[in-house]
């Protein structure tokens, strides 16, 4: 046998034939209640990552339920990858389940640190493994996607990586041939086996630096992991002989039943999950209601303003987007105690007959600005807008009768409205319409609950966060007394 590989994350595999011709075609959609669970096992991966990182910065150890549960969602992707686009070198349908499934094709073991450095975790993860995040982002994603997203704390291999297209070759391959060539077999688990190499490292499950290797083909490089034959035989006692095992002192056992999943139950990680959706919640909803009383707190004349950018347009107008409002007739009038008084304050610098501004139905304003030159603003901040060609108005804007709201002259102009039931379209012109635009300006809103809609979301959120962290802290807890009972001396 040979050496024992000196990283501690073991990827082995094995070809799983025979493989269909075309069930790859459809991998895809049979794999979807794989991503479903996925997407939520990994957003618990990310609020148990944030509890590891406090751990190791504080006492030096990854909590291991934590590691256990982060490593048993790593093994899950990389099974569902295995057999859909990472890899589609089997027709075994994926198992939903954390733990190590040892006759399955493909494996996943990282061996647990005794110790991690406290000083390292500040910086590992985003700025020492940047080197591997191109290189991974090469794999995964066409240059554009990591392995570790810091967006959403998952594991990606998109169809616009190298993988994606080595992949798809496989598979057009296999449909013509009946085989999935051995070569790009090689290639495409080198690929992964980096992939998840550098996922580890950016999860904090290892301080050693991913090697920069690439290690082609099922079986690692020194590796020690014995995966079962295609065909195992049948029978309890050939069953333990097929078993995959890693020589002792790994620390790791593919025997039977992983002993570092033992200690989470599905019950127990449906409660990580929910309360990791909980706590993400509450955590958006006291950042919603810290932020409401801010605003709250530096309001200009009774309103919360915010600040438009200059527009500039060569035509003569520049019109809001469709803006839709729905108010009821009768019973709460939520437009009236969530939005209030509506104020525009507009300063033009183009005209010396100054600057107008109104509000109008968009229908009315669409026959009116028909056939006219004008920008349109696809959002209030006007980041993003359009230009329709044209030529000039037939009328100046205030000699039209359309406008419920209107405010027309030399310097700023100041237009408040009251917010009705109707589609409404905002227009600035310069007020003798002639060609050309530039105004800056902004909008402001009285809305009256915004101090008890502020405080019912900090303590709504407050709560939802102090549920969700007991649902998270209770099963970690049981799980780590459930692997302290399974755990191999010198473990822990």
């Amino acid at each position: 046998m040979t050496t024992l590989t000196d990283y501690p994350v073991h990827v082995e595999a094995r070809l799983d034939p025979p493989l269909s011709r075309w069930l790859w075609l459809v991998k895809w959609v049979l794999a979807v209640p794989h991503y479903i669970v996925l997407a939520v096992l990994w957003m618990a991966f990310g609020v148990l990552s944030v509890v590891a990182f406090f751990a190791i910065l504080i006492t030096g150890r990854y909590p291991r339920s934590i590691f256990d549960f982060n490593v048993g969602v790593l093994r899950w992707t990389w099974r569902v990858q295995y057999y859909a686009f990472g890899a589609l070198a089997t027709d075994r349908y994926p198992p939903f389940t954390l733990a190590e499934v040892p006759d399955y094709p493909a494996h996943l073991q990282i061996d647990y640190p005794e110790h991690l450095s406290r000083g390292l975790v500040l910086v590992k993860w985003w700025l020492l493994a940047i080197p591997h995040y191109l290189v991974v982002g090469l794999f995964v994603g066409g240059g554009s996607w990591l392995a570790w997203r810091a967006d959403t704390h998952s594991l990606d291999w998109t169809p616009g990586g190298l993988i994606g297209i080595v992949v798809l070759i496989a598979g057009v391959t296999l449909a013509v041939t009946g085989r999935y060539p051995q070569q790009l077999y090689d290639f495409v688990l080198g690929m992964d086996r980096w992939v998840l190499r550098v996922a580890a490292y950016a999860g904090l499950m290892t301080d050693k630096y991913p090697p920069f290797r690439f290690d082609m083909g099922g079986h690692e490089s020194g590796g020690t992991l014995v995966v079962p034959p295609p065909t195992a035989p049948t029978g309890s006692a050939a069953t333990a002989s097929a078993a995959p095992t890693r020589s002792a002192g790994s620390g790791q056992s593919l025997t039977g039943e992983d002993p570092t999943g033992g200690g989470w139950t599905a019950g127990r990680v449906v409660s990580v999950v929910a309360g990791s959706i909980l706590a993400f919640g509450g955590l958006g909803a006291v950042a919603a209601g810290g932020t409401g009383l801010w605003f709250d707190q530096h309001r200009e004349g009774g309103y919360v303003m915010s600040t438009l950018d200059t527009q500039r347009s060569s035509g003569y107008a520049i019109t809001s987007d469709r803006i839709e409002l729905y108010v009821p007739s009768s019973g709460w009038q939520w437009s009236r105690d969530l939005i209030g008084t509506v104020r525009m304050r507009v300063t033009g610098a183009t005209s010396d007959a100054g600057t107008f501004v109104g509000i109008a139905p968009t229908d009315e304003v669409d026959r009116y600005l028909s056939g006219v030159s004008r920008t349109v603003l696809a959002d209030v901040a006007g980041h993003r807008a359009s230009t329709v060609d044209g030529g000039a108005p037939a009328t100046p804007p205030a000699q039209t009768p359309i406008w419920v709201a209107r405010s027309s002259g030399p310097g700023t102009q100041v237009l408040t409205w009251e917010p009705r039931s109707g589609d409404w379209t905002v227009v600035v012109m310069n007020a003798d319409a002639a060609r050309g635009l530039s105004v800056r300006g902004d909008v402001g809103l009285t809305v009256p609950m915004l101090t008890e809609i502020s405080i019912g979301l900090l303590a709504g959120g407050i709560v939802l966060v102090a549920v969700g962290a007991l649902l998270v802290v209770i099963p970690v807890r049981r799980a780590s007394g459930n692997s302290r009972t399974t755990a191999q001396p010198g473990e822990e």
